[in-house]
């Protein structure tokens, strides 16, 4: 066997990875230009380690790399470059000239030396034309010209690569080896492993397609990788637990091969990947000796300033450095791939390791310095308008009353209360003490309290928060605006319309000396309040003024920001269509809040959870009981319950429905009161109260005292009052239940509730006096308003007088198939025994996932099965059904077809 053929076995043969491939270098008749022998390591493939992992991604990208003359592998310290690129080099079947860089090679006499050694040392030595260098400090134009054409002239290219290129800086050099790769041709193919951006005019060979590269984002290990890689360190992990290790590393492979030799001896390897402290562990030692250490003093210092921030820019760093220089030193960090990753426009941020690594040697090497850092950053971020960032920075400082004051001048409290970044606040917040006293500080204490329902010590820290702005600046607009939106929070809780009215005014008012952006910024202030407003005013009874508020809070511009008080506006609004005797309208208003609020990430039930009970009243009122119930326990747990005065009457409402039907009628009784303290009298709650116990008196005998009871039930309110004379023509007095039907009186058409049930009342009355062929187009005429509302309890409770009237065949017909079985065969109430007819189109929107398994819900197939039939995993199956049953409004499986089939969806 030739020394060649030696040398190429050796590269490429089946021996173990760990041993590095030393290649056998033929007797040469020189040394290096300095007189000292070649160094053979320097021309050997590294090692690699038994627990290397091949990454087939990136082998196949260098195979495919060979199209280009260049080649460039640029990863940061511990990226699994040189591994990776020693592993390629390995199964290539030509021979591949390897050379790693030092920093002597900035001589360009030695450094072409060794590429001549490296190219001879692996099978592809220049003939006697190509005159070694025998000076250190420079080469002669001729040596490499006639390299570069030897070069040209090969049949099959030479591929050479060069191993830590970041150490060779020297302008020089890097100009006779772009001069070399130009004029080779296709005979050399250059593979550049290194750190830095090599100081060849890549932009040129980009432009000409003679430039591959892989960085940073391809050599991080995916997830699968990092299972795999863990796995050959004798570490089983679940893909989810390699996922949060990959998030936190970034994929970054020293780091997980650290973390997995350390986690082989804890207990619990897991738990150890999981939690462990960065900055006591094997990491923290490569980074601090790879990385910090090696640059200068300034530019560490800056480092571990910067260490404090999620992301900075230059003019942020030189804020926390108090120095000017920070712009070049980052640029020259970035490109030095020494852990400071650019986001564009300027911006960077720390490896999330690295980054936790410098704050812990912050503390020991400035102990004292954290806190003046972030409120140095909190300042500048504020003047910038970085309102997140200023407030993180502003707590991490303890500056509570800068805080505070930064979130309330911003417009920014209705945060507190719109579902997306309220719970961060609220946690933000947690640790404010006494100390802060500012006005601001008052406000966002306030607003804590209220957005949990804690009335009293949100009202005490508003009086106060008013106390101090009376003697505040003279332009405290900001605050007032965010005071007003609190007292018309306060309002809607206490049921006191007239305090709504004046935070109303008050805020109209205060707008006006607001700066335009910063109002449009913030959108969901007025979008809370409007809502707010509306809810006041819809406790009271002042059901088209309410209607005007929130159909005005319905339509805020704004998009996620606003989202949860439009959910909530429109949520009171299907309340109004409820209360007017819409239900069919009401359940497409609360259908249709379902796909944005999922599309903003809000939590179901969100809000108040009015549209809930407003669903409940409806199936209720369609006889749908265990869907009913099923509604009423997704908000039984809502701390809005016993608070919100519309919420609780709601509640209220719907329980005593549900339980006045199944016939409790004493607990119906019972659960129709709020149970809340209200500063006015909600008529239309305190008619339904009235409905409930006159109910429930008629069920225990007493006719009277029914009656007695109905007499504050007016028009005013017109499903109460069509009920009322319901109950009215029970007892017998058909002539009160006239009269209460005549003066109903609604802005608009009534809805099918209300015409229903009072043509039913008319009927009676007509069947009690003798005129049979009344009754019976009355009646007719409530089949075909409740048919397509599928209003099933109106029929239901009426009584046994209108069993025969629905036996004749006019009539049976239009009652079959959604109405006629459900009815009382042997007196008594009985649930109905058959599918719900077509109603009027919902707009649910089901994506096609959704929908395939609905189909396949519908044709009994278990969960599993579904998963099977179309190729996914079960947990997909089992979170599509979650979004299945919220837009529906179900729980379970069976509900959801027969819905979905309710619906037209199926």
């Amino acid at each position: 066997m030739s020394a060649v053929a030696e040398i190429y076995e050796n590269a490429r043969g089946p021996t173990d990875p760990a041993v590095p491939v030393v290649p056998v270098i033929p007797a040469v008749p020189f040394a290096d230009p300095r007189g000292d022998p070649f160094l053979r390591t320097r021309f050997a493939l590294p090692a690699r380690p038994a627990t290397f992992l091949r990454r087939q991604r990136l082998v196949d990208h260098l195979d495919q790399a060979r199209e280009t003359p260049l080649t460039l592998v640029n990863g940061a310290a511990g990226a699994g470059k040189t591994l990776l690129t020693a592993d390629w080099a390995a199964g290539q079947r030509q021979p591949v000239a390897w050379l790693t860089v030092e920093v002597g090679d900035r001589r360009p006499g030695v450094f072409w030396a060794y590429v001549l050694q490296a190219l001879h040392a692996w099978g592809a030595p220049a003939t006697e034309a190509v005159e070694p260098p025998s000076d250190a400090t420079g080469v002669d134009q001729r040596l490499l010209a006639t390299l570069a054409a030897e070069l040209n002239d090969r049949d099959q290219p030479v591929i050479l690569v060069l191993d830590e290129y970041d150490r060779l800086t020297t302008a020089e050099v890097t100009e006779q080896l772009e001069f070399v790769l130009h004029h080779a041709g296709r005979g050399l193919h250059l593979v550049l492993v290194t750190r830095t951006e090599p100081l060849l005019p890549l932009h040129r060979y980009r432009a000409a397609g003679e430039l591959t590269e892989i960085r940073a984002a391809e050599l991080a290990f995916t997830s699968e990788e990092a299972v795999a890689l863990l796995e050959l360190h004798g570490l089983s992990l679940p893909l989810h637990a390699a996922a949060a290790l990959v998030d936190r590393t970034r994929g970054w492979a020293a780091g997980l091969r650290l973390s997995a030799l350390a986690a082989r001896e804890s207990a619990d390897p897991e738990l150890y990947l999981k939690e462990f402290e960065a900055d006591r562990s094997t990491v923290a030692d490569f980074l601090l000796a790879e990385v910090l250490k090696g640059q200068p003093e300034e530019t560490q210092d800056l480092l571990l300033r910067v260490s404090v921030l999620e992301r900075f820019c230059p003019d942020l760093a030189n804020a926390l450095t108090l120095r000017t220089d920070a712009e070049a030193v980052l640029a020259r960090l970035h490109r030095a791939n020494a852990f400071v990753e650019h986001l564009g426009h300027s911006w960077y941020q720390l490896h999330p390791l690295f980054g936790e690594i410098l704050r812990a040697h912050l503390r020991e090497r400035l102990p004292g310095l954290e806190p003046e850092l972030h409120r140095r950053a909190a300042h500048w971020l504020r003047r910038c308008e970085f309102l997140p960032e200023t407030l993180a920075h502003g707590a991490a400082a303890s500056d509570w009353d800068f805080a505070a004051d930064a979130l309330v001048d911003d417009l920014a409290i209705g945060q507190l209360f719109t579902g997306l970044r309220s719970g961060d606040l609220t946690e933000l917040f947690s640790p404010m003490g006494p100390e802060a006293r500012s006005p601001a500080a008052d406000l966002v204490r306030a607003a804590g309290d209220l957005s949990r329902y804690d009335l009293d010590r949100g009202l005490a820290r508003l009086r106060s928060a008013e106390e101090h702005l009376a003697d505040d600046a003279p332009e405290p607009a900001a605050a007032k605006l965010s005071l007003a939106l609190l007292e018309a929070l306060v309002a809607r809780l206490t049921g006191c319309p007239a305090l709504a009215e004046r935070a109303a005014e008050k805020a109209d008012e205060l707008r006006q000396e607001l700066p335009a952006h910063l109002l449009d910024r913030h959108p969901e202030l007025n979008a809370l309040l409007l809502t707010h407003l509306g809810s006041a005013r819809l406790w009271a009874g002042r059901f088209e003024d309410a209607r005007a508020a929130l159909t005005a809070a319905a339509g805020s511009p704004g998009g996620a920001s606003t989202a949860l008080p439009r959910e909530d506006s429109i949520e009171h609004l299907a309340l109004l269509d409820y209360l007017n005797g819409w239900p069919g309208r009401a359940e497409r208003r609360v259908l249709a809040t379902v796909p944005e609020a999922e599309r903003a990430g809000l939590p179901r039930p969100s809000g108040s959870g009015i549209g809930q009970l407003v669903l409940a009243a409806v199936a209720v009122d369609r006889h749908e009981l265990g869907r009913a119930q099923a509604l009423l326990d997704e908000t039984a747990q809502l701390p809005s319950r016993t608070r919100d005065p519309v919420m609780a009457a709601g509640r209220a409402l719907a329980t005593a429905r549900l339980l006045l039907v199944r016939g409790k009628a004493r607990a119906a009784v019972e659960a129709a009161d709020p149970a809340v303290t209200a500063a006015v009298v909600s008529p239309w709650a305190a008619g339904y109260e009235a409905l409930f116990a006159s109910a429930a008196h008629l069920a225990e005998g007493r006719p009277d005292e029914a009656a007695e009871v109905l007499q504050g039930v007016t028009g005013d309110q017109p499903v109460c009052a069509v009920e009322a004379a319901a109950i009215q023509v029970a007892v017998g007095r058909a002539s009160a239940a006239i009269d209460l039907l005549d003066s109903i009186h609604t802005a608009g058409r009534p809805g099918p509730a209300v015409t229903v049930r009072a043509a039913l009342v008319r009927a009676q009355a007509a069947q009690c006096a003798g005129d049979t062929d009344t009754a019976r187009k009355l009646v007719t005429q409530a089949l075909l308003d409740a048919r397509q509302e599928r209003l099933r309890r109106p029929f239901l409770d009426a009584g046994a007088w209108i069993r025969p009237l629905l036996a004749t065949p006019a009539l049976h017909e239009l009652a079959a198939g959604w109405l006629t079985p459900g009815l009382p065969r042997h007196g008594g109430q009985s649930r109905p025994e058959s599918p719900s007819p077509p109603p009027p189109l919902v707009e649910v929107e089901l994506s096609g996932r959704e929908r395939d398994i609905l189909e396949r819900l519908a044709r009994m197939m278990s969960t599993e099965e579904v998963a099977a039939d179309l190729y996914v995993s079960v947990n997909t199956v089992k979170t599509h059904l979650k979004s299945v049953y919220r837009k529906l409004a179900v729980n379970r499986r069976g509900d959801a077809v027969r819905r979905a089939r309710d619906l037209r969806l199926l």
